[in-house]
């Protein structure tokens, strides 16, 4: 077993995080993001209390389910999987290479997932494949409780998308695993459509080696809880990230995701944008991101920010940027955040040339989000998505 890790108290710095701690071990009042303890066994988490900085702005209450380390059915999700024949799928056991080279679960939830989902599939794009359309796999709810860890591997100077599409009821907790190869250009597409009383809880964690690329989005508009935490390793020089979220939080729905980049590699180039939109009561967004710039990743390039409109009265949307530098050679990093309402002087602008507010509103808003829509690549994706957020405004339920 691989024991959980921790920065010593002497050596932390960073962000602060009073409520760091495992169980049966000392207290690490201060630490970075990159130090955070990991382990694959859920006894070494504890149960989140709601303090600790991972948990401290999730509804703990709505997830408990979760919680608890006992095998659940195998029939809770269907699954489908479409895509070119070259694709190859297999099933990986724990101690099965590819699983397990990059995957470290970070909290009780993804440490949950991993000892309880003996085999996970495994889809790999071949060496110096190009494939001429997505790999989709549609998981389908059947409402219970669900544990799932899945492996996404591109193969050196492959080329390749790939498509999680959730839907129906669940509760679930997944762990993605994304390793991509030297020279490699991947794009993963993580969308939740999940019914209103669905919880998803996925810790997605990719590694990008030399000269390869990761598109990784995630793209929410259903679901009553749904937290999907991608953390990217830009290991290899000249590695690039792009980073894309879009949501849209309807009353009672809680979204969010934790996003970690971590340069580590020299002459990278990281691209971090997430786009929410919010309306109506007790409609909640959590965007965290942090970004890591090591003291070998010379040349970084890196940008993040996240972006919040805010519809109605009685929603909220938080927004926490990190970032953090190592290394004074850097040709550009920077991060922004901004969460406001609707621009007046746009509407005006709009209902100025025979415009009514409705359609002014509508087109605003899907202006803003448009943004992210079109950084799928996928023309049939994007057409849904369009005419999801039209849906979203006009209020009417999700298709």
């Amino acid at each position: 077993m691989t024991t959980a890790t921790q920065a010593p108290a002497s050596a932390a710095k960073g962000h602060i995080d009073p409520a760091a701690e495992l169980t049966g071990t000392a207290v690490v009042p201060v630490q970075t993001r990159s130090e955070r303890p990991w382990s694959y066994d859920p006894a070494d988490f504890g149960a989140p209390t709601g303090r600790e900085v991972n948990w401290k702005h999730t509804p703990l209450d709505r997830l408990k389910a979760l919680l608890v380390d006992e095998p659940a059915p195998h029939d809770v999700i269907g699954v489908e999987v479409t895509g070119p024949d070259a694709v190859e799928h297999r099933r990986l056991q724990k101690d099965e290479a590819p699983r397990g080279e990059v995957f470290r679960p970070e909290d009780v939830v993804s440490a949950i997932a991993w000892a309880q989902e003996p085999e996970a599939p495994l889809i790999s794009i071949p060496a110096d494949t190009e494939l001429d359309e997505p790999v989709t796999v549609t998981l389908t709810g059947r409402g219970g409780v669900a544990h799932a860890h899945v492996v996404i591997e591109a193969q050196p100077h492959s080329r390749g998308t790939v498509i999680l599409r959730h839907e129906g009821s669940a509760q679930q907790a997944q762990n993605v695993e994304i390793i991509v190869r030297d020279g490699a250009s991947l794009t993963v597409v993580s969308v939740q459509r999940w019914d209103d009383d669905a919880v998803h809880l996925a810790s997605h964690q990719a590694r990008v080696d030399r000269d390869a690329s990761l598109t990784h989005i995630v793209a929410t508009l259903g679901g009553g809880v749904v937290r999907v935490n991608p953390s990217v390793e830009l290991a290899g020089a000249g590695a690039q990230g792009k980073l894309y979220g879009l949501s849209f939080a309807d009353s009672g729905q809680h979204l969010e995701s934790q996003v970690y980049l971590h340069h580590k590699g020299a002459h990278t180039t990281g691209d971090v944008l997430y786009k929410g939109a919010l309306q109506g009561e007790s409609a909640r967004s959590v965007w965290i991101g942090d970004v890591l710039i090591g003291p070998d990743a010379v040349g970084t390039d890196s940008y993040e920010a996240n972006r919040n409109l805010v519809l109605t009265d009685g929603a909220r949307a938080d927004s926490i940027p990190n970032l953090e530098i190592e290394t004074g050679d850097i040709v550009g990093a920077g991060h922004a955040s901004a969460t406001g309402r609707f621009d007046d002087e746009q509407l005006f602008y709009l209902q100025a040339r025979g415009i009514d507010e409705e359609e002014a509103r509508r087109l605003v808003v899907l202006g803003f989000l448009i943004e992210i829509v079109q950084k799928m690549g996928i023309p049939s994706l994007e057409e849904e998505f369009t005419a999801a957020i039209e849906a979203e405004l006009a209020g009417e339920a999700s298709a």
